[in-house]
C-alpha cells in the first residue's frame, strides 16, 4: 500500500481546507487570495499552493483567467458528482432540498443498477450484497456499524451491476450516504435503516428476478424520497402560519 509524500499531503491538506471554505461560503463576496498570500497562509511553497489550487479549479470551483487571477465559480459550475464537492456541501448549514435532489439522483441510478446485477452480478458479488445485509442485521443487535453495513449494501449494488458508469458513482453515493442515511432516519423516527426492506431487495437480486430487483430498489428510495418531501411540504406550510 502506498503511503503520501509530505508534498502531496500538505497539497491535500490545503485543498481539503481551501474546498470546504469555498462551499460554505467563506469566499462569497470576497477577493480570492493570491498564489502568494496562499503560500504565506499555508507556509508552503508556491509549486504547492498552485497545484492545489489546479485540483479546485478541475472540480469547477475555481477558475483562473489571465488579468483576473483566480476566482470562485457559481455553484452551478461545481462538480457536483465530485465526493469532494459532495461532502463539502454537506458541511454547510443543512438542507432538506439538498437531502432531496440527491435522493432523486439516486432514484435515477441505484435501481437500474439492482436490476444489472440480478442479471450479471458473479457469486463473488452476490456474496457481497449478502453480506451487507446481514452485517445490517448485525448492526441491529449491536454488533455492527449500522451505517457503514447500510452503506456497504449500496455501494455492493452498484458494484454488482457490471456497468462501469453505475459503478463510477460509488465513491458518491458512499459519501453522500453518510449524511442523508441519519436525517433519513431521524425523519422516521428510528434509529437504523430497516435491514428486512434492503433483505427483500437482496433476495430479489440474489434470486435472479429483475424486474422485482428494481422495483424493491425503487420502493425502498422512493418511500424516503416521500418522506422527505412530505416533510418538506410540512416545513412550508409552518412558514406560511
Amino acid at each position: 500500500m502506498r503511503t503520501a509524500t509530505p508534498h502531496k499531503s500538505i497539497t491535500d491538506t490545503i485543498v481539503q481546507d481551501l474546498g470546504a471554505a469555498i462551499v460554505t461560503g467563506r469566499y462569497q463576496g470576497v477577493a480570492f487570495p493570491t498564489e502568494q498570500e496562499l503560500s504565506e497562509k499555508y507556509g508552503a511553497a508556491r509549486t504547492v499552493t498552485r497545484e492545489a489550487v489546479k485540483m479546485l479549479v478541475s472540480k469547477g470551483l475555481l477558475s483562473s483567467r489571465r488579468r483576473r487571477g483566480t476566482i470562485v465559480e457559481n455553484e452551478d459550475n461545481w462538480n457536483l458528482l465530485d465526493p469532494d464537492v459532495m461532502r463539502w456541501m454537506l458541511q454547510r448549514e443543512f438542507s432538506l432540498d439538498l437531502l432531496i435532489e440527491f435522493t432523486e439522483i439516486r432514484l435515477s441510478i441505484e435501481p437500474g443498477a439492482a436490476a444489472l446485477a440480478a442479471k450479471r452480478a458473479s457469486g463473488e458479488e452476490r456474496a457481497a450484497i449478502d453480506h451487507a445485509v446481514r452485517r445490517m442485521f448485525a448492526a441491529d443487535q449491536g454488533q455492527d456499524d449500522p451505517l457503514l453495513s447500510d452503506i456497504a449494501f449500496h455501494v455492493a449494488v452498484l458494484r454488482a451491476s457490471g456497468n462501469r458508469f453505475y459503478r463510477q458513482h460509488c465513491e458518491m453515493i458512499d459519501t453522500a450516504l453518510r449524511f442523508s442515511i441519519r436525517k433519513t432516519n431521524d425523519l422516521k423516527g428510528v434509529r437504523f435503516a430497516s435491514a428486512e426492506d434492503h433483505k427483500r431487495v437482496a433476495d430479489a437480486i440474489l434470486a435472479g428476478h429483475v424486474r422485482e430487483a428494481e422495483a424493491r430498489m425503487r420502493d425502498l428510495i422512493g418511500g424516503a424520497l416521500d418522506l422527505m418531501q412530505r416533510s418538506r411540504d410540512e416545513e412550508l406550510r409552518r412558514e406560511r402560519r
